[in-house]
C-alpha cells in the first residue's frame, strides 16, 4: 500500500512539473516559416497545439517532447521551455476581456492539395514553395483529378498560378511563339478533349464548378495572382463565350460582357472583361496596370480583428508585422469598387483603393483571396529562378499563406450573438 501512495505522489509531481514549449511568433523567432511544419508535425503526432492569437505575433503553446524539441533545434526554430505553471499564467492573462488575444486549439490534421499541371511551368508557385519549405506534405492534383471527384478527400485546396477561362492566361501577344505556350496550349486541348470537352474554357468551367461544389461542402479554398479573378470570371461568364477565335476557335459571342452573371461568383462584381487578346489582363478587377505606387513605397496593412469575437480573419491575419510589402503578379490586387460587399478585406493599400487580402464564407465552406505571385519577389516575370526562402524564413508576407493552411486544423467555436 505504502509503495502504491508512493507511486501515485510521483506521477503527480511529474504532472506538477510538467512542460510546455512555447513558440514564439513575433521578432524573436529565427524562422517563422519553419515554426507552422513543427505546429503541423506535432498536430499529426497527436500532441495538443493551441494557436495564441495576438500574442507574441501568433504563438503556439505545445506540450513538451524530446522528439519535438529535437525538431525545432534541427529546424532553426526557436522556442521557449516553460513550467506548467508559467504556461496556465499565459493563458490565464489571455482570456482577460481587456485584452485582444484568444486560443484556438489545433487538432486536426488537413489534408492538402495543390491544384497544378504535371508538366513543368516557366513560373513558380509561392504556396507550394511554403509548404515544401514548411516540410508540410501536400498532394499535387489537376483537371482530371477534380472532374473525378477527389475533391472532398480534402480539407484545403490551393489554386496554383492558373486560367480558368480559358484563354491561357493571356500571354498570347507576348510567348504565342515560345515553345512552352504552344506545348501548353496542345496539352491543354488533349486533356480537354480526353474528359469529353470540345473547348478548355468548357473543361475549366466544369472544374471551376466542382471547386465550388468542394468550398460549398465544406472545404478551404486559397488563391493567388490570377487564380483568383480568373476563376470568378470563368463562373460569371459560364453561360456565354468570352474566348477570342486564337485561344478556342471562334470569335467572343456578341454581347457577352451584358450577360454575365454576378450572382454566381464568389467576391467580385460589376466588372469589365478585358476582351483584347493582345492585352495581358482579364478584367477591371485587377489593379496592375492601372496602379501609381513606386516599388520602394509599395505596402498593404493588414486589419486589427477582435480575437475573441472574429476568430476566422484573426487567425488568418496573425504576423509579426502589419505592415506587409506590397508584390505584383499578373493579378496583384483587386479594386474595391469590383468588391461584393459581403466579402471580408482583411488587408488593403489604402492610398490605391485596392485591396490585397480577401476573405468569403460559400455554404459550409470558405475561400481566401491573395493577390500578387510571390510575396518575396516583387515583380516576378516568366522564366526568373524561384525564390529561395530560406533567405526569407521570416517573410510576414508567406506567413500570411501558412496562416491559411494551419486554419482548417483549427477547433470551430460556436458562433457568438
Amino acid at each position: 500500500m505504502r509503495k502504491f501512495f508512493l507511486l501515485i505522489l510521483l506521477l503527480l509531481n511529474l504532472e506538477s512539473f510538467s512542460s510546455y514549449l512555447l513558440i514564439p511568433m513575433d521578432n524573436s523567432q529565427t524562422n517563422h516559416l519553419k515554426s507552422y511544419g513543427i505546429a503541423f508535425l506535432s498536430i499529426e503526432n497527436e500532441v495538443k497545439v493551441d494557436w495564441l492569437l495576438n500574442y507574441k505575433g501568433g504563438s503556439f503553446l505545445i506540450k513538451h517532447y524530446p522528439e519535438i524539441e529535437k525538431e525545432c533545434i534541427v529546424r532553426g526554430v526557436s522556442y521557449l521551455i516553460i513550467a506548467d505553471a508559467q504556461s496556465t499564467e499565459i493563458l490565464r492573462s489571455i482570456s482577460s476581456p481587456s485584452v485582444n488575444q484568444d486560443v484556438v486549439r489545433l487538432e486536426k490534421i488537413p489534408k492538402i492539395a495543390i491544384y497544378s499541371p504535371k508538366n513543368k511551368q516557366p513560373w513558380d508557385d509561392a504556396v507550394t514553395m511554403a509548404l515544401t519549405y514548411a516540410e508540410i506534405p501536400y498532394d499535387i492534383i489537376y483537371d482530371e483529378e477534380v472532374l473525378s471527384g477527389v475533391l472532398p478527400l480534402y480539407d484545403w485546396l490551393h489554386l496554383h498560378h492558373e486560367d480558368f477561362t480559358g484563354q491561357y492566361g493571356k500571354f498570347y501577344a507576348t510567348f504565342k511563339n515560345a515553345t512552352w505556350y504552344k506545348e501548353q496550349k496542345i496539352l491543354y486541348e488533349q486533356l480537354a478533349i480526353k474528359l469529353g470537352f470540345n473547348k478548355v474554357s468548357k473543361e475549366k468551367l466544369a472544374v471551376s464548378l466542382k471547386i465550388k461544389e468542394f468550398i460549398m461542402g465544406g472545404g478551404f479554398l486559397f488563391a493567388m495572382c490570377s487564380a483568383t479573378d480568373s476563376y470568378d470570371i470563368a463562373l460569371a461568364s459560364q453561360n456565354t463565350d468570352i474566348c477570342a477565335h486564337m485561344f478556342d476557335g471562334d470569335p467572343i459571342e456578341s454581347g457577352a460582357q451584358n450577360k454575365l452573371d454576378f450572382s454566381k461568383t464568389l467576391a467580385f462584381k460589376d466588372f469589365t472583361l478585358v476582351t483584347n487578346p493582345n492585352q495581358y489582363e482579364f478584367s477591371s478587377i485587377d489593379a496592375t496596370s492601372t496602379r501609381k505606387i513606386k516599388a520602394e513605397i509599395d505596402f498593404f496593412t493588414l486589419f486589427d480583428f477582435s480575437a475573441k469575437w472574429d476568430p476566422v480573419p484573426t487567425m488568418l491575419c496573425q504576423n509579426h508585422t502589419m505592415v506587409i510589402k506590397g508584390f505584383m503578379g499578373q493579378t496583384t490586387s483587386f479594386k474595391n469598387q469590383f468588391i461584393k460587399s459581403n466579402v471580408l478585406i482583411m488587408g488593403q493599400t489604402k492610398s490605391t483603393d485596392e485591396a490585397r487580402y480577401i476573405h468569403g464564407k460559400l455554404g459550409n465552406g470558405t475561400w481566401t483571396f491573395y493577390g500578387g505571385h510571390d510575396p518575396e519577389d516583387y515583380q516576378h516575370r516568366v522564366g526568373d529562378p524561384k525564390t529561395d526562402l530560406s533567405l526569407h524564413p521570416n517573410s510576414p508576407g508567406y506567413r500570411l499563406i501558412l496562416n491559411n493552411v494551419l486554419f482548417p486544423a483549427a477547433k470551430k467555436k460556436k458562433q457568438k450573438t
